[in-house]
């Protein structure tokens, strides 16, 4: 294990600048609420998969839990302070009203899927293309800055591309058998001095995502705690986020935990093999990286690893940025509202560019 080497945060900047020309997988990152930032830089351009997540390593994980999980190798790990510098208040922001009908449409479909009983709810997205003239680097440091409760990322591999975002959502968490991971629905639009006021759909929707994981991890734990529905800020948009804690059963594998929590309620539906179908067959782009998940492996110690939900990320590719938005679709979902949802939802990343 090479423990982390302290490093200068512009030394370790001007390593990813030449991982990115060379053409060498690294990940930079950020915990929530932490002022250390991590480079985990492997040492060629081979790639490497994680196989059942006993690796060490910086995992990046697709949709798609039939496709293999990236593994980018730990030949060194470099620390250093981030200092947070406060942000300055972005413009307001021009939104595009492209692909307004089509995603009206998909929402249409999603909601007769879930009033035949197939399913109870499902997530569903577009992607918004970009052209970008900032530099990796530079959206990184925004998005450190303006989320600091986020886990704020930059990974780039040669074969798979270069990939950045702050997301608010844990996966989970799991040190000497102990777990931790949240259930997290709904949004509101942040409104300065104002509390959010949730309707029916929103208190439903998270609460079938709180029972979902807890039916998914019931055989799974010694025991299992789960707090109450919390309203809780992420930049713009408010959500509800119930807490969830739970002690591993002793023989338990990691990779059951992971299979059992990806893909998440919240960004796939419930229940989760049908959504995840449904998803495939009708969303008009592949999601790859968008709503997996990505995170440290055993970098610590064995059996201990920190794993956050893909969201709130872009992927950026020959001057392009391509930003990801959507949202819950439920029996009450109103199809021009879902789409106003996401239209709030990108001003996040845009506001970013």
């Amino acid at each position: 294990m090479h423990y982390p080497k302290t490093k200068d945060l512009q030394e370790i900047l001007d390593r990813v600048e030449v991982c990115l020309e060379e053409g060498l997988p690294f990940a930079l990152y950020r915990k929530p609420n932490d002022d250390e930032i991590f480079g985990i830089f492997q040492a060629d351009a081979t790639l490497h998969h994680s196989m059942d997540f006993t690796e060490k390593g910086f995992a990046f994980a697709p949709f798609d839990s039939e496709e293999k999980v990236v593994l980018i190798q730990p030949d060194d790990i470099w620390k250093s302070e981030f200092h947070f510098e406060a942000s300055l208040a972005t413009n307001s922001i021009p939104l595009d009203e492209s692909g307004q009908e089509a995603h009206i449409n998909l929402v249409k479909s999603g909601i007769k899927e879930i009033k035949k009983g197939r399913l109870q709810k499902v997530v569903l997205s577009r992607k918004i293309e970009v052209t970008v003239s900032k530099s990796p680097i530079k959206i990184l440091k925004t998005l450190l800055n303006k989320y600091p409760n986020a886990f704020g990322y930059l990974f780039h591999h040669p074969k798979v591309g270069v990939w950045c975002g702050a997301t608010p959502e844990t996966l989970v968490k799991v040190k000497d058998k102990k777990l931790q991971t949240m259930s997290l629905a709904a949004t509101l639009p942040y409104i300065e001095n104002e509390k959010p006021k949730w309707g029916k759909k929103e208190i439903e929707e998270q609460q079938m995502v709180s029972e979902y994981i807890g039916d998914k991890l019931a055989h799974t734990m010694e025991r299992l705690e789960m707090d109450e529905a919390e309203s809780v800020r992420a930049g713009n948009l408010w959500h509800l986020r119930s807490e969830v804690r739970g002690t591993m059963l002793p023989n338990l594998k990691v990779r059951e935990v992971i299979r059992a929590l990806h893909p998440t309620p919240a960004v796939c539906g419930i229940p989760t093999g049908e959504a995840a179908q449904f998803i495939q067959a009708n969303e008009n782009y592949k999601r790859t990286f968008y709503t997996g998940f990505l995170g440290e492996l055993n970098l610590k110690a064995q059996g201990e690893l920190s794993l956050f939900v893909n969201l709130r990320c872009m992927q950026l590719e020959n001057g392009k940025a391509s930003i990801f938005v959507g949202g819950g679709i439920t029996e009450a979902s109103n199809p021009e509202s879902e789409w106003v949802e996401t239209q709030n939802k990108s001003k996040t990343m845009l506001g970013i560019l």
